[in-house]
C-alpha cells in the first residue's frame, strides 16, 4: 500500500464517521438572530410596503438582503467554530454540512433570478418557494444536527405548501408569508440547538474516597 492510497482510505473513514457524529457548528445565538431578522424584515415591509405589488423590487431587495445577512451571520459562526474547534474532525463535519444545505441556497437564488427575469407575474410564489428549499436542505443534513431538527423541517416545508395555497391574490407578498415561516422557523431551531447542544450540564460533584490515617506509633 503506498502513501496515496492509505491517504484516501484515511480521508473516506474520516468521512463516514464524520457522517455518524453530530455538528455543533450551527450556534443558537446566530440561528435566532436570523429569525429576529426575519421579523425586524416583516416590521419593515408592514411599515414601508404597504402595497408591494407595486414595489416588486423594493419587496425582493428587503428579503434578500434580510437572506443574505442571515447567511453571512451563521457562515461567521460556523467559520470561527471550526476554526477553535480542538477536534480536527470538525472542518470535515462543517464542509460536509456546507456541503449538504448550500444546494437548496443556490436552488432558491437561481429560481429567484428566473422568475425576476422571465416571469415577474409569479414572484408571489416565492416565500412559499423559499420556505419549501429550505426544509430541502434540512432534510438533507438534519443527520448531523439533533434528531429535532427533523420537525423544523417539516415545519418549513408545511408553512411553504401553505404559503403556496393562502398567499396569493390578495394576500400575495404578505408581510406573515415570510414572517411566520422563517421567524418562528428559526426561532425554534435555535431553542432545539441550545437544549440539546448548549445548555449547561450541571456537573456531579466528585466524591474522593477519604483515606484511613494509622495512628502515629502503629507498624
Amino acid at each position: 500500500m503506498d502513501l496515496r492510497e492509505a491517504l484516501t482510505q484515511i480521508a473516506e473513514i474520516r468521512q463516514q464517521v464524520a457522517q455518524t457524529e453530530t455538528f455543533r457548528g450551527y450556534r443558537a445565538a446566530p440561528v435566532a438572530a436570523s429569525g429576529v431578522l426575519a421579523w425586524v424584515a416583516a416590521g419593515v415591509q408592514a411599515w414601508q410596503i404597504p402595497d408591494p405589488t407595486q414595489s416588486l423590487g423594493i419587496w425582493l431587495t428587503l428579503w434578500m438582503g434580510a437572506a443574505l445577512c442571515s447567511l453571512a451571520i451563521t457562515g461567521v459562526a460556523m467559520g470561527l467554530h471550526s476554526w477553535h474547534a480542538p477536534s480536527p474532525l470538525s472542518r470535515t463535519l462543517t464542509a460536509l454540512a456546507v456541503a449538504q444545505f448550500l444546494p437548496c441556497i443556490v436552488a432558491g437564488g437561481l429560481l429567484t433570478a428566473v422568475l425576476w427575469l422571465q416571469d415577474s407575474e409569479s414572484l408571489w410564489m416565492l416565500p412559499g418557494l423559499w420556505a419549501i428549499l429550505f426544509s430541502l436542505g434540512i432534510f438533507a443534513s438534519y443527520r448531523l444536527l439533533p434528531r429535532a431538527t427533523f420537525l423544523v423541517a417539516v415545519w418549513y416545508l408545511a408553512a411553504g405548501v401553505v404559503c403556496l395555497a393562502w398567499a396569493r391574490g390578495d394576500h400575495a407578498f404578505s408581510w406573515w408569508a415570510m414572517a411566520i415561516p422563517f421567524g418562528v422557523g428559526q426561532l425554534v431551531a435555535a431553542g432545539i440547538l441550545y437544549w440539546t447542544l448548549e445548555r449547561p450540564t450541571l456537573e456531579r460533584p466528585t466524591l474522593e474516597r477519604p483515606t484511613l490515617e494509622r495512628p502515629h506509633g502503629d507498624s
